[in-house]
């Protein structure tokens, strides 16, 4: 494993854990040469899962967009970064349970706020305005009173 610092390959193990249900391990590692400590996850590679656009394109399934997306919507909330991996992990094994080669991209973003939802409104609420792709302020206010009327 190549550190993210300096670039050099020689590096050890400084903490190994599994992640929820065993479906990841989360390494420490510490750069040999410069002594900065990086994490690293692996996972189980299975067959590769396509992902169906709204326009009918597919692609391959990337978790990493789920993690940019939940990142842009948790920005400046008080929510760790250990949290969103496992938000993500959940995510992935939703769609691994209910999806066999190809899942629905509208089937991941419902997945996704779904846990918002339960977590943290205002990240619930960036995330909508996005996947949800608001045309203006009255599509917004309807996304608002839902969740207003869910806490009433």
């Amino acid at each position: 494993m190549k550190c993210p610092f300096c670039g050099n390959k020689n590096n050890k193990v400084v903490d190994s854990r599994e992640s929820l249900e065993g479906a990841s391990i989360r390494r420490r590692r510490e750069c040999l040469k410069c002594k900065r400590r990086f994490t690293t996850y692996e996972h189980v590679e299975e067959m590769p899962l396509m992902v169906i656009k709204k326009d009918g394109r597919r692609e391959p399934y990337d978790r990493k967009k789920i993690s940019s997306g939940l990142i842009k919507a948790f920005e400046k909330r008080p929510i760790s970064m250990e949290k969103i991996e496992e938000i993500v992990e959940n995510i992935e094994r939703q769609v691994m349970r209910k999806f066999d080669k190809e899942v629905p991209s509208q089937d991941i973003g419902e997945f996704v706020m779904e846990k918002l939802a339960k977590l943290d409104e205002i990240a619930y609420v960036r995330f909508a305005s996005v996947y949800r792709q608001f045309k203006d302020v009255s599509q917004f206010m309807k996304e608002l009173k839902i969740i207003l009327d869910k806490q009433g």
